[in-house]
């Protein structure tokens, strides 16, 4: 069984930034496919980014160039820089880890931009 902890939401000016992490529990963290969703009210939950075990990134066109996500194997983390917020960034923000069949989500972390 895989835990994933989420951290780093908050409130943030637009144009701020923020860095969200993911602790994963577990010993299958370095092998999986990892990638952040996101949802937001009234919305569905769509695919914001996505990293390969072998560190390939790749992007929803709407946050390309403007976020960034990362792992740490050693730390069993994933993280994913988030600069020039825009208010329609506003969402949970939920951490994914796949490995075959075995897909694993977060409980969510709240992101809010707004003035």
């Amino acid at each position: 069984q895989v835990q994933l902890v989420e951290s780093g939401g908050g409130l943030v000016q637009p144009g701020g930034s923020l860095r969200l992490s993911c602790v994963a529990s577990g010993n299958i963290f370095s092998i999986s496919v990892m990638a952040w969703y996101r949802q937001a009210p009234g919305k569905e939950r769509e695919l914001v980014a996505t990293i390969t075990t072998g560190s390939s990134a790749s992007y929803a066109d709407s946050v390309k160039g403007r976020f960034t996500i990362s792992r740490d194997n050693a730390k069993n983390t994933l993280y994913l820089q988030m600069n020039s917020l825009k208010p329609e960034d506003t969402a949970v923000y939920f951490c994914n880890s796949r490995w075959g069949l075995l897909i694993y989500w977060g409980q969510g972390t709240q992101v809010t931009v707004s003035s």
